[in-house]
């Protein structure tokens, strides 16, 4: 009998649940996988809305995982910068058969210097953080780049889990969780992306996006400078 398939997914103070909880759905009905939820310690972690999660295991009991994926949310600005959540992945990653993010999570591997020569995706507001940190920036829903997938905004954290499921299983694994999931989306307007929201919906975003965007350019700018000083020295 083979050991089961571990995968991880961390969690941390503002994380977007969805990023999450899209790709854990998913998982979960992965036959012979065991799941974690990680974080520093067991204790509730906040996310970014009324949503309270509860870490599985801590880093320091977490095993040797097959796959670790790090979800986005406002929580990464803290979390590119947090040496105890990139050593973390540093280790996980010397053994883990897939690296693999969700959404803004993508910079947080890329602070850790797991993204350097790699094509990444991330959410359509972060693009220009990803290649400071040596990653190759992709405008795509699913980023696959040998053993690195990393999935774009939010709501591609189920095609992101889909897509690995088939690599790590096959097709027809991916398709029948699919088809038990009914994930078949069919949005009700045409506003996913900058590239079809209408003008007015997307001055609005970028409105909103403006109060937050310079501290997240200082801290990828701080953790960006970081990573490559300890790389030269």
């Amino acid at each position: 009998m083979s050991a089961p398939m571990q995968i991880g997914l961390v969690i941390f103070p503002k994380v977007t649940q969805l990023d999450m909880t899209g790709p854990l759905q998913v998982f979960a009905a992965l036959p012979g996988a065991e799941l974690h939820l990680i974080w520093k310690r067991i204790e509730p972690v906040a996310s970014d809305s009324v949503l309270t999660l509860t870490p599985t295991i801590n880093f320091a009991d977490c095993p040797q995982l097959d796959v670790i994926c790090v979800p986005g949310g406002a929580g990464t600005n803290d979390m590119v910068n947090d040496e105890e959540m990139l050593g973390f992945l540093r280790r996980q990653a010397v053994g883990a058969k897939y690296i693999t993010s969700v959404c803004t999570g993508s910079l947080v591997l890329g602070s850790a210097g797991l993204l350097r020569g790699y094509r990444a995706a991330t959410h359509w507001t972060a693009m220009e953080f990803l290649e400071p940190f040596g990653a190759i920036p992709t405008n795509t829903r699913v980023c696959v780049d040998r053993n690195r997938i990393t999935g774009g905004g939010i709501t591609a954290g189920i095609d992101f889990a889909l897509t690995l499921v088939s690599i790590l299983v096959d097709r027809k694994t991916a398709e029948t969780i699919q088809l038990g999931l009914e994930y078949n989306p069919a949005p009700p307007f045409n506003a996913g992306s900058p590239d079809v929201a209408p003008a007015d919906v997307l001055a609005s975003m970028k409105e909103r996006l403006s109060a937050t965007q310079p501290r997240r350019s200082d801290a990828m700018r701080r953790a960006a400078a970081r990573l490559w000083s300890v790389s030269n020295s």
